[in-house]
């Protein structure tokens, strides 16, 4: 029954994009495709909580007489996928909910509208696909019709190459997978998940799917190198858009690589547990390092998703070589941890682009050089903003804290390990993951900082207004849900249960059944954490110090001009600018990471014009992998490209050429 409620609310959501396509001219049809696509996410929402809270419940496959004609299409909601439902219909609502009130300063409706709910569409049955057919056929649907909203703006500079470079890098992703399925199915052609679950395949046929695996599920997710896409194309849609896409769509990418390591490979060998690690801590900290170094907030907040994509492949990767080992326990701790960052981040980076979504609506700007003391002019925004900013930097009590802390917890597990790579591999991606929770608090003060706090940069960000009651109702609903999900852990840690049980073979204790709902992964002896104490402690220690000072300091209010160092001038230029707040680090690691290179102009001596400083930064997986493969199909191009410039003689010489060569690997190969 819940697959087939979850079917129906897919068929709905198409509905509403054929219904948006149709009526897109229509003054109210923008209202009513989010208001409808709102109130089919709440209906799957609920459908999948349930499911995931009472897994008993669950049915068996249903089959459909659709597809391929001796295979069909074959549905089906696990713990699993019960779970990776939830979080993509919470983003998926709020996303509807923020359109509600952003939609209405849509300029290309038409772009849009049709393909928002059919995106919705897609990544809710990638979740529901129970045979390779199935799932290929909805990850591609899931993928156009995201390329189909990243092109909406196709007019504006930079969006037409983004899309051809995201459509280039999903197609390349989706071979990878359709590679994998055909390696699992084997000589019978067992399509379906059951099926393959039943004939594992041998140990190097294991190796090269896993490698498979984390091409196919790594490109659409963001991993490093298979990165390139995402800067691009998640600043380049519009917003509620890149939050479904950043937030929402790298968890179906985890959810593909989860279903295919975890569920249809057969278990483990130690040494995946050392390469899925290595590549999540890399991409960690280079993502963070990219978001560092940025001036476009929603292009920051794109690299971001890299950083936070690479902890959660991290604790995947823990739970790997936890497995391998029989270590259950520490497989499932692991896995809850990565499982739960999945929810948190969906969360948190959701409402960190509907911010720099209002924050576009309001001014029309993303460079952080031409905004600042927004606060003032949208001091909601700036309240979710920094809610947001503080939960993703891992900061207690908010939700992003809980699933890093728990990642830790594995990684102090790992001197039990038996194999000595993993002994001195696993905390040497610990020290990554510490290097990169550090730089995420400097990257995030940065983007709150110059974004709302300081004088305003440019005369619109002076005259800028807070959005409307939809996008702060859903961003308030988001900055509700990281403080709840971070001062009751347990709740949503015992929630999990049932998939890391399925997964797993094991489950952290019940957490709700320990005192003042304090949180244990391991033993009390070792470590616990108990957010809402924290919680209680900070807003005492906030209400003493507050009332401290209004009851001790001057009663007269003062107000005088900041100081100034004796230099007294107005001009919002004086003000510290984000590039000069990131280059100590770009000073470190940009001449090798990123090929960073200044270039000073300086008036000579007399002329009163600026000096200005330039910095040209590379992405250096572009330039070793990428570039130099595009280069190489360009120049193959310019030489096939001759072939349609050939006389009749020549079109006959070559099919005549073809044709022997064909006969002749035909003989060889009898």
């Amino acid at each position: 029954m819940t697959a087939e409620l979850l079917l129906w609310c897919v068929a709905a959501l198409l509905a509403t994009g054929a219904a948006g396509l149709l009526l897109h001219r229509r003054p109210m049809a923008s209202a009513a495709v989010y208001a409808a696509s709102l109130a089919i996410t709440a209906a799957a929402l609920t459908i999948s909580a349930r499911a995931l809270l009472s897994p008993a419940s669950l049915n068996g496959v249903i089959s459909l007489p659709l597809g391929l004609p001796w295979l069909g299409t074959h549905f089906k909601v696990d713990a699993l996928s019960a779970f990776f439902l939830l979080v993509i219909n919470v983003g998926g609502a709020m996303a509807s909910l923020f359109a509600l009130g952003y939609g209405r300063h849509e300029e290309t409706p038409g772009r849009v509208l049709p393909f928002f709910p059919a995106f919705l569409a897609g990544m809710n049955a990638v979740l529901l696909a129970a045979d390779a057919f199935t799932f290929l056929f909805a990850w591609e649907f899931m993928s156009l019709s995201s390329w189909a909203l990243v092109m909406a703006h196709h007019r504006r500079a930079g969006n037409a190459a983004a899309g051809y470079l995201y459509l280039l890098m999903a197609s390349f992703g989706t071979l990878a997978l359709l590679l994998a399925f055909g390696l699992l199915a084997g000589p019978s052609g067992a399509y379906d998940f059951a099926a393959i679950r039943q004939m594992p395949p041998a140990a190097a046929v294991s190796a090269v799917v896993l490698v498979l695996a984390l091409i196919g599920a790594g490109s659409k997710a963001g991993l490093v190198p298979l990165h390139v896409w995402l800067p691009l194309a998640h600043p380049a849609a519009p917003t509620h858009v890149s939050a479904l896409m950043s937030g929402v769509m790298t968890k179906v990418a985890v959810y593909g690589f989860v279903r295919i390591v975890f569920d249809l490979l057969g278990p483990p060998t130690w040494w995946w547990g050392a390469v899925v690690p290595f590549i999540g801590g890399i991409t960690a900290v280079m993502g963070v390092l990219y978001a560092l170094l940025q001036n476009d907030l929603k292009r920051l907040l794109a690299y971001s998703t890299v950083e936070n994509i690479g902890i959660i492949f991290v604790g995947l990767g823990l739970a790997l070589a936890f497995e391998a080992n029989e270590m259950q326990a520490a497989a499932a701790l692991a896995f809850t941890a990565a499982l739960l960052h999945v929810f948190n981040h969906s969360l948190f980076k959701s409402l960190l682009f509907f911010g720099a979504g209002a924050v576009l609506s309001s001014t029309g700007e993303r460079d952080m050089d031409r905004l600042g003391g927004l606060i003032h002019r949208m001091p909601r925004t700036a309240f979710a903003f920094l809610i947001g900013s503080a939960a993703i930097s891992a900061l207690p009590p908010f939700n992003g804290f809980v699933s890093e802390w728990l990642t830790f917890q594995a990684i102090l597990l790992s001197p039990t390990l038996p194999q000595w790579l993993l002994k001195f591999l696993v905390p040497a991606v610990g020290a990554l993951l510490a290097l990169a929770a550090a730089l995420a608090g400097a990257c995030f003060v940065k983007a709150f900082g110059f974004t709302f706090l300081g004088r305003p940069r440019s005369d619109i960000a002076r005259e800028a207004a807070d959005t409307d009651r939809w996008s702060i109702a859903g961003m308030f609903i988001l900055a509700a849900l990281c403080l709840v999900a971070g001062i009751l852990p347990g709740y949503f840690i015992d929630a999990l249960g049932p998939v890391i049980e399925a997964m797993t073979g094991a489950s952290l204790p019940r957490q709700e059944q320990l005192d003042w709902l304090t949180i244990v992964p391991i033993a009390q002896s070792r470590s616990s954490y108990n957010g809402l104490l924290v919680f209680f402690f900070i807003v005492l220690s906030a209400s003493l110090a507050a009332e401290a000072i209004h009851r001790w300091a001057s009663a007269a209010v003062r107000r005088s001009a900041p100081w100034d160092c004796g230099f007294p001038d107005s001009s919002p230029a004086t003000q510290y600018s984000p590039g000069s707040f990131s280059q100590p680090i770009r000073r470190v690691f940009g001449s090798v990471l990123f090929r960073a290179h200044e270039e000073v102009q300086m008036p000579p001596p007399g002329d009163a014009s600026p000096a200005r400083l330039q910095v040209r930064l590379r992405d250096l997986p572009w330039d070793v992998i990428y570039a130099p493969m595009a280069r190489a199909v360009a120049y193959c191009a310019e030489r096939v490209n001759a072939l349609q410039f050939l006389t009749i003689r020549g079109y006959l010489t070559l099919v005549f050429s073809a044709l022997v060569v064909l006969l002749m690997v035909l003989a060889i190969w009898q």
